[in-house]
């Protein structure tokens, strides 16, 4: 855990956030700042600042994000459809340097992203 950073702290349990799924590797929770009526952010609990900062040790773990992601959107009833995010780095829109998935559904949502 890096003591500076949000999301690791959010994973710790350091504060109140009611978490959709949690695994030994994951936690996953509403995101405060929803860009569609479904809008979850799954991270590891391992911090790992991107996903240009993997390396094949975290093979399974994005195995486990994925499936993580497809249990998520069953249970909010995304039958219709759901978008799978990851922003990378400062020109990809990263704000938190720690890796998260964003879950987004609930609506048409349209191409390109933006």
């Amino acid at each position: 855990m890096h003591s500076d950073c949000l999301f690791c702290k959010i994973a710790s349990g350091a504060f109140s956030t009611e978490f959709l799924v949690e695994t030994e590797n994951l936690v996953a929770f509403r995101d405060i700042n929803p860009a569609a009526p479904t809008h979850v952010l799954v991270i590891p609990k391992r911090h790992i600042p991107s996903l240009a900062r993997l390396g094949p040790e975290d093979q399974h773990l994005m195995g486990e994000i994925m499936l993580a992601v497809k249990q998520i959107a069953e249970q909010e009833g995304l039958d219709e459809g759901f978008r799978v995010v990851v922003n990378t780095g400062p020109d990809g829109g990263q704000s938190v340097n720690h890796l998260h998935f964003h879950l987004l559904g609930g609506r048409s949502l349209q191409w390109p992203p933006g």
